[in-house]
Formats: structure tokens, C-alpha cells, sequence
């Protein structure tokens, strides 16, 4: 269902949350691509609810753009909408979605696809969560800013045109600790099962296996 939050400097933005199933384990927040909460999305969120997670998808071009939700053939829309977010209002409203999560109680953790991957990212080196996930990260360079407060994990295809070889090895340089998985024939959005040009079933899944094992670890 569709919520409101507040962030930290009072503004407002919608919030998608589906609600942990069976026993609680904690809670995941997902940072969108560049579409806004889109139908995909609410699936992944449904894929974690299933094994016990509350999950929050907060708006994160409320603030350009109220309730924006890009089609998928629109992508330079999208990528506007993201060059015109400024990155610490950004985090005040992922922040925002992981106070949500940890008002229900235990560890709070982030997946982020593209453009939330990287800020994913940025999420563990600043945020109260417990761990962070990056599906093929963008804006690498961005983030390289300051230390990792807490595990992160990051999947990549070795195709992906948006994060060059150069560019991934330069973040594993700066951030040896983060765990990184590469996907050979796999691209960009490989992980997004509503876009058939790019989708890669089998480095989905063991992307996303990998993902659930790292939160049992990590989250509970």
C-alpha cells in the first residue's frame, strides 16, 4: 500500500510498503532506478515481504516531480529527474523509509537498483542500516567519498555499458571490503524482469540468492 513519510527537513513523499509475511526477520528498503516506483519494483518488494521482510519503496523524485512514474521507453525523462535531485535531500527521504522500518523493530537493510544502487552506497556509509545491496550501481565515482559503515554486497553484469570495467575497478580499489559479484553475459538493469531486452533470468536469480543470504546474515 501507498503511505506518506515526512523526512528530516519536513517535506512529504509517498512511500509503497509491503508488509513482512510469516516471521518478521526485519526490514529492507528499496531505492529505485530512474522510473520511480514502478510495477517491477513492488514485485521485488513482494519477493522480500515473502521471506519476512517489511519493505519500503520511498518516491524518490517526489521532490521534483510528484508521484513520477517513468515507462521504461522514457528513460532520458527519467535520467533528468535524477541529474536534478540533489544527493543529501535524497538521503533525508531514504532516511526517511528506514526510520519507518525500524519503528516495527530489528535491523533495517537497503537494496538499490542503478541509480539507487549507488545510493546504496552512499546509504552505508551514512545511514542507520545494518547492511546494503547494489544491483548494478551507477555514479560510482560519486560515493567515493568516504569509508563503508557497514557490509555491502554489489552484483554487476560484465556487460553493463553505464558501469565500464575501469569504473567498477576503481570502487572495489576504494571500497575493498565491499563484496562484489560480476555476471558474465549479463548487462545493465540485468535484474529487471519487465525489461525482456535486459533481463538475464539466471543472474537474476543468483543475484538475488546471493542477496537473501547476505541479509540472513546480516539483518536476520
Amino acid at each position: 500500500m501507498m503511505t506518506t513519510l515526512t523526512a528530516g527537513d519536513g517535506h512529504t513523499l509517498d512511500c509503497w510498503m509491503a508488509e513482512a509475511q510469516g516471521t518478521r526477520r526485519g526490514g529492507i528498503v528499496i531505492l529505485q532506478e530512474i522510473f520511480g516506483i514502478t510495477d517491477q519494483l513492488k514485485g521485488v518488494a513482494d519477493r522480500y515481504a515473502k521471506l519476512g521482510y517489511d519493505v519500503a519503496i520511498p518516491a524518490l523524485f517526489d521532490r521534483q516531480q510528484k508521484g513520477a512514474v517513468i515507462p521504461f521507453a522514457e528513460a532520458l525523462r527519467g535520467r533528468d529527474l535524477m541529474l536534478a535531485a540533489k544527493l543529501d535531500t535524497t538521503m533525508k527521504d531514504v532516511d526517511a523509509a528506514v526510520q519507518a522500518l525500524k519503528v516495527k523493530g530489528g535491523k533495517v537493510g537497503v537494496i538499490g537498483f542503478c541509480w539507487g544502487g549507488g545510493l546504496a552506497i552512499r546509504a552505508a556509509q551514512i545511514l542507520d542500516v545494518a547492511a546494503s545491496v547494489a544491483f548494478y550501481g551507477t555514479r560510482l565515482p560519486s560515493y567515493q567519498i568516504a569509508p563503508l559503515q557497514v557490509p555491502v554486497q554489489g552484483h554487476w553484469g560484465a556487460d553493463d555499458s553505464h558501469v565500464p570495467a575501469e569504473m567498477l575497478d576503481a570502487a572495489r580499489a576504494y571500497f575493498p571490503q565491499m563484496e562484489v559479484h560480476s555476471y558474465e553475459g549479463a548487462g545493465h538493469a540485468f535484474a529487471n524482469d519487465a525489461r525482456p531486452a535486459d533481463y538475464d533470468h539466471d543472474a537474476a536469480e543468483q543475484a538475488h540468492k546471493r542477496t537473501q543470504e547476505f541479509f540472513a546474515q546480516h539483518l536476520g
